[in-house]
């Protein structure tokens, strides 16, 4: 994974690779049919336990959906903390043109299912009368947003910051302004 954060997809090689884990690259081979496929492998390990974590977390919450609402999002923009995992979403957009296939990929074993899971917690939030009727789907969109965004800021000009981003202090200032927005009208 560090090769493929530090190279991106195009330019890491399976030498380097099998360098970093300290093996043949035949013996890569022997486990990974191609590059694409290994990259496939190392996102699904990276990815899926959290995934799985977070749809048990919404199938056995208790609590308000606003309540869940912060939890997902929280766990998103915690996963993303980590410098080599903010990077494979960035990978994946920047190598998108010349690798549709990880595209179709990560949308839908990464993408797709958080989205489900907020799209979700938002539907039952508006059922509920806790949150205002809006299209879920839209909202799920509008609620992952601002955290794609501080990932892409951190992964690019943040290392070109004279004074770094409190990318902590942000999201708080999101899940402010989003919870405000999705409170039924005159309970903002």
């Amino acid at each position: 994974m560090k090769v493929f954060a530090e190279k991106g997809f195009a330019a890491a090689r399976m030498e380097d690779i099998a360098a970093r884990a300290g093996v043949t690259k035949g013996t890569i081979y022997l486990y990974f049919p191609s590059k694409e496929e290994m990259f496939k492998s190392l996102a699904r390990e990276t990815v899926q336990a959290a995934l799985a974590g977070g749809a048990q977390q919404v199938r056995d919450f208790n609590g308000t959906s606003r309540e869940m609402l912060v939890t997902l999002l929280s766990a998103i923009s915690a996963f993303l903390q980590d410098k080599d995992r903010a990077r494979l979403p960035k990978i994946i957009m920047s190598e998108s043109g010349n690798f549709p296939e990880l595209a179709r990929f990560w949308r839908s074993e990464v993408v797709d299912r958080a989205l489900a899971m907020v799209t979700a917690t938002i539907a039952q939030g508006i059922e509920r009368g806790e949150f205002r009727p809006l299209p879920p789907e839209h909202v799920a969109k509008l609620c992952v947003a601002p955290i794609i965004l501080s990932l892409i800021w951190r992964t690019t000009f943040g290392p070109l910051e004279t004074v770094p981003t409190d990318h902590q202090k942000l999201f708080a200032l999101h899940l402010d302004v989003l919870l405000k927005g999705l409170a039924p009208e005159g309970n903002a």
